[in-house]
């Protein structure tokens, strides 16, 4: 397996695990907070879908294209993200679209050997576009440890912990 083949599958087990735990949740799960003012499960797992949009936005905005609302506009007068306002059970669909809208804008860009836009210009995956897959897997990985901690505060005992670790399974395949 090459090394852009590793990472595809990389990122696709990634998309596995945010599955794995998505299906885990129950509605009120979405809820939990550290009771400090922190993120809530469901705001966590909305900056990891949302992150994918706002990235592919700045670096390839014809992939941004399929996840937005160009009905409606926000203040700069730029489109919505399609799930602003969804319930979170549609959090799972807004993962796996965006998945797909920065896997297609890797595969685009190394095929044109053409680099992302870089509105910052501080050198957005100038190396590799598909740098970007590395970052969103860190990225989820991040949030996820955080939405793990607040289930564990949340209530869920050892056992139901432990259940969550099985995703750890789709890592070693």
């Amino acid at each position: 397996m090459n090394e852009l083949s590793l990472l595809l599958e990389s990122f696709r087990r990634n998309g596995r695990v945010n599955g794995t735990l998505l299906d885990a949740l129950t509605p009120a799960d979405f809820e939990l907070s550290d009771g400090r003012g922190g993120w809530t499960v469901e705001r966590h797992l909305r900056h990891m879908a949302a992150f994918r949009v706002g990235w592919l936005w700045n670096l390839s905005p014809e992939h941004a294209n399929p996840l937005l609302d160009h009905t409606q506009k926000d203040a700069d007068g730029d489109p919505l993200w399609r799930w602003q306002n969804s319930p979170p059970a549609e959090l799972a669909a807004a993962l796996g679209a965006g998945d797909e809208a920065a896997l297609e804008a890797v595969r685009a860009h190394l095929a044109s050997g053409e680099p992302f836009n870089d509105p910052w210009n501080e050198g957005a995956y100038r190396s590799n576009p598909a740098h970007f897959l590395q970052h969103t897997i860190v990225h989820d990985s991040h949030h996820r440890g955080q939405v793990l901690a607040l289930l564990r505060q949340g209530g869920r005992t050892p056992e139901q912990m432990e259940a969550l670790d099985e995703h750890w399974a789709i890592w070693r395949e």
